[in-house]
């Protein structure tokens, strides 16, 4: 099981950081993403760190503002958001996949939470 936290409602130029606390298998092996989904708007990718947190990846759209970053002795992923801005407002879902060093920006994720809202209001 994947479970996010850590959304809220903010203003525009704050931080917020997400957790997602992953269960059921061994958190060491898998490679871990956060993606959004806007209204109506398609599901995007944010971010992902592979098993060890040696290689992260990241949008463009928010690149330099937000940070993946994971705890194996907590089998728990982060995403710190800073700067938010009212476009980055969406639903974030946190996703977990046994690494084969696949392609994580897409969403072939085998394992998903249930989502953190995140308001950023102007």
């Amino acid at each position: 099981q994947l479970q996010a936290s850590g959304g809220g409602e903010v203003q525009a130029g704050d931080s917020l950081r997400l957790s997602c606390a992953v269960s059921g298998r061994t958190f060491s092996n898998d490679a871990l993403g956060w993606f959004r989904r806007a209204p109506g708007k398609e599901r995007e990718f944010v971010a992902a760190i592979n098993w060890s947190g040696g290689s992260k990846y990241y949008a463009d759209s928010v690149k330099g503002r937000f940070t993946i970053s994971r705890d194996n002795a907590k089998n728990t992923v982060y995403l710190r958001m800073n700067g938010l801005k009212p476009e980055d407002s969406a639903v974030y879902y946190c996703a977990a996949v046994f690494d084969t060093a696949q392609d994580y920006r897409k969403p072939e994720y085998d394992r998903w939470g249930q989502g953190t809202l995140v308001t950023v209001s102007s």
